[in-house]
């Protein structure tokens, strides 16, 4: 169910009623490693759930009609489903990825590459001038990161996705910050979108997980196949959960970022704060490009402390409301300080590069009251000029 219906209306019903045995309403959970086998030679549409299980289906089915992509491939972890979205990379090909990224990716880009497995050249894809000598080298993937984690730089991902096949390479998003509800990377001409489902898919910090969605189902089948024979492949609890999060993926967005809108403004005109990074301020680089290219601003965003690090200390701990945790994407509010924790793996020099200072903090902004959430920053700010 997806053609001519709205996609919200996809992800609050895709694969409801749809049990052929008793009736159930909600997708059932189908725990069994095994199935039988009908007959002797003769399997059945499942026979190992490393392979394929019916409610990781259900669930990449509905992710991958809300990415309109052809088939989506559901595996442990985001870092997991950006490794399979990687994984036709060969010795000496070269992979071009954002400056800017994500931690976790930076390390596992760094680590490939000091392997030998890829090379690796990380480079300020807000520039066009970068961008285009990097693909006079002739990558092979080209990896977009928009908005960035977590400077919330914006990129075109038409332009990108048009000039890394010009160059005769993939085009890999990562849109885990935005989610489906926010941006369809694929209807900009992206090969393959990458999530941590864990995130906003989920929104209920309580399972690990990470798809691929392929814009081709050849394409599509080959990551499946692989992802069977490395066995990375989700647990079907897991694909559960995620499916039950998912179903009200809107109505969260919506409200996060009602409220990350308003915390941005509060933040952009305070004094103890150098300088707000969140896409839906009108001074923000790429405001027009995001209006543009997403559906929304979304729920994340970051500024920086005039006061550096000793700042960030002062506030962290003044803090009543949101949580100092890694992750993001839940429907509780959560900070964290990115040279310290999410991108703590990344060298100093990589970080000035990418311009993520120690006063940097970002958060994710959840369901809590947009008033309390404001007086928790208010009374943490206050705390700075005490």
């Amino acid at each position: 169910m997806s053609e001519g219906l709205a996609a919200r209306t996809v992800a609050a019903a895709n694969g409801v009623a749809q049990d052929a045995a008793f009736g159930a309403v909600i997708a059932p959970i189908h725990l069994s490693t095994t199935f039988k086998f009908p007959a002797f030679e003769q399997p059945g549409p499942y026979d190992y759930s490393r392979l394929g299980n019916p409610t990781r289906d259900a669930l990449a089915d509905t992710i991958a009609k809300l990415e309109g992509g052809a088939r989506a491939v559901l595996v442990a972890s985001g870092m997991a489903a950006l490794d399979l979205a990687l994984s036709s990379l060969r010795p000496g090909d070269l992979l071009v990825a954002p400056h800017d990224c994500y931690g976790g990716t930076h390390r596992l880009l760094s680590f490939r590459a000091d392997r030998g497995h890829y090379r690796v050249a990380f480079v300020d894809q807000t520039d066009p001038g970068a961008l285009a000598a990097a693909l006079t080298e002739r990558p092979k993937v080209v990896l977009i990161e928009t908005p960035s984690n977590p400077l919330m730089r914006v990129v075109d991902v038409r332009r990108i996705a048009a000039g890394a096949k010009a160059a005769g390479a993939l085009a890999v998003v990562d849109n885990t910050f935005l989610s489906p509800a926010l941006q369809q990377p694929i209807a900009l001409g992206a090969d393959l979108v990458v999530h941590s489902t864990t995130k906003f898919l989920n929104g209920h910090s309580d399972v690990i997980g990470g798809a691929v969605i392929a814009a081709d189902k050849a394409v599509g089948e080959e990551l499946a196949a692989w992802a069977n024979t490395i066995g990375v492949t989700g647990s079907p609890l897991d694909a559960y959960l995620t499916l039950r999060g998912l179903r009200t993926l809107f109505v969260r967005v919506e409200q996060q970022q009602r409220n990350a809108a308003a915390l941005a403004t509060f933040l952009d005109a305070h004094p103890a704060v150098a300088r707000v990074h969140y896409p839906g301020l009108p001074t923000h680089p790429g405001h027009a490009l995001a209006k543009a290219q997403q559906a929304g601003f979304g729920a994340m965003l970051s500024f920086e402390l005039a006061g550096g690090r000793a700042a960030v200390k002062t506030f962290v701990e003044a803090l009543r409301v949101f949580t100092l945790a890694e992750s993001l994407g839940g429907v509780e509010s959560l900070i964290a300080h990115p040279p310290t924790m999410t991108h703590a793996a990344m060298d100093p020099e990589a970080r000035a590069v990418a311009g993520i200072t120690d006063g940097l903090l970002r958060l994710s902004v959840g369901l809590e009251a947009e008033a309390d959430l404001l007086a928790d920053l208010s009374h943490a700010l206050e705390t700075l000029g005490a």
